[in-house]
């Protein structure tokens, strides 16, 4: 999924947005409101983590502003406020679950899974294009007998490419796609990683399966034939 984490203490985003991105997801951290209101006007995010207190644009009025705007994706409140008064008022703006600070690593992944189930794009605990099946809390891609396990990255651009089938991609659309903001990658980035992926692919007999469009992008197909 790809997550807006908003967190004003830097102590805390910087494990937080770790702790995601080496769950499989491609998370974008900023660390006041008026950063993250821009942020939710330029991107779709499947889900959303707000701290509650924040500079500029308060979490609690940044997920009032994000349902005003028909946005349905799921929003997790995180803050030191923890009375039921206070939980009813984040609830009743919109959030969807509520975390009280300090933030446990493994109950925000638990509840992170919990949320994105709810996501408009989630399709279950794993994908599954033709006989191939990608389990999104191990990052394993299996087919047949056999099962490989990915980096990170790789799994997000299967992912990605699994939720777009036989669609071809563009180099940029796969950068924006799967870097997060700041974090532009380097210009043979996006070759790189799909050799990568072709190899882990290979594994499994389905290397051909990934296609280079030359000149447009990359597709794809388990339709191609070898």
């Amino acid at each position: 999924m790809r997550i807006l984490l908003v967190e004003d203490d830097l102590a805390q985003l910087e494990p937080l947005q770790t702790a995601l991105s080496q769950a499989g997801h491609i998370v974008d951290g900023v660390g006041n409101g008026a950063i993250a209101q821009w942020a939710i006007s330029q991107r779709d995010y499947d889900l959303l983590i707000l701290d509650w207190m924040l500079p500029e644009i308060s979490g609690l009025e940044l997920c009032r502003q994000y349902r005003e705007a028909g946005k349905t994706a799921p929003v997790l409140m995180l803050t030191a406020k923890d009375t039921t008064q206070e939980k009813v008022t984040g609830l009743d703006a919109g959030a969807d679950d509520y975390l009280v600070k300090p933030t446990d690593l493994f109950e925000l992944l638990a509840r992170v899974r919990a949320l994105g189930r709810r996501s408009p794009i989630w399709q279950g605990e794993k994908l599954q294009l033709a006989d191939l099946q990608l389990h999104i809390s191990t990052l394993m891609v299996e087919r047949g007998e056999t099962t490989v396990e990915l980096s990170p990255k790789e799994f997000k651009l299967l992912e990605y490419l699994m939720r777009h089938p036989y669609q071809i991609l563009s180099r940029d659309q796969i950068e924006q796609a799967l870097w997060e903001w700041g974090s532009e990658p380097e210009s043979n980035a996006t070759t790189t990683l799909v050799r990568r992926l072709r190899q882990r692919l290979q594994l499994l007999n389905a290397a051909h399966w990934l296609e280079t469009i030359y000149g447009m992008g990359y597709r794809l197909n388990p339709d191609r034939e070898k």
